[in-house]
């Protein structure tokens, strides 16, 4: 059986911007891991507020995405596949707002990613990047100033994240031509469009794993 690793941040992790968070059924890993049946194991690890590699102080749990990478790695391990949908945190003005960065701290994982001390000297897995959907506008004001700017910035995103993964050997998919975030705080999205990510990776990962 394969082993395919999530890792990304709360739109991993299945925020709900009605309050809460989505159903397990709802959430993109859980509808992959329906789609790849008994072929493979999904495994999510979604961290709200998660940035590529970038320090954010304005939580109890650590997200700085590079940081814990190695200790996922080796706690997943062995790994078959990683699925990086990280970047949308790194739009805030406060960590930098700047997609190029987002690039260089997705390349920053990639290094990581090929260059651990797996376990019994297993294999560095394959790597997916998927650009996540695109901040859109929102009259939620705390919101709307948390991601200032982040509607224009993010739009930059997914044609940089396909460069990079043609320039590394990655795959590549832009999550925003299957979702949208919701309006209610231009950031999250709605259980049907998780749903749709996990539904539009499906055949992608299947021919990436030669399932």
């Amino acid at each position: 059986m394969k082993t395919v690793l999530c890792y990304g941040d709360s739109l991993t992790w299945g925020y709900n911007a009605e309050g809460g968070r989505h159903p397990l059924e709802d959430r993109w890993p859980s509808v992959l891991q329906a789609g790849l049946g008994d072929a493979a194991e999904v495994v999510a690890e979604g961290l709200n507020g998660r940035t590529t590699a970038f320090d954010d102080h304005l939580a109890g749990a650590d997200r700085n995405g590079a940081r814990l990478l190695p200790t996922v790695l080796t706690t997943h391990a062995p790994i078959d596949l990683i699925v990086f949908m990280l970047g949308a945190n790194d739009m805030k003005p406060w960590i930098h707002g700047n997609p190029v960065a987002a690039k260089q701290g997705i390349q920053r994982l990639i290094d990581i990613v090929r260059g651990h001390d797996y376990p019994f000297d297993w294999s560095a897995p394959q790597i997916l990047i998927v650009s996540p959907p695109v901040v859109s506008r929102t009259d939620n004001a705390e919101f709307k100033e948390m991601f200032a700017g982040g509607d224009d910035a993010s739009t930059r995103l997914a044609p940089l994240y396909a460069a990079l993964a043609d320039e590394a050997g990655c795959g590549f998919f832009d999550a925003g031509t299957v979702a949208q975030t919701t309006p209610l705080d231009g950031v999250h999205l709605d259980a049907e469009n998780t749903r749709n990510i996990g539904k539009a990776l499906t055949p992608l990962v299947r021919v990436m794993l030669e399932l």
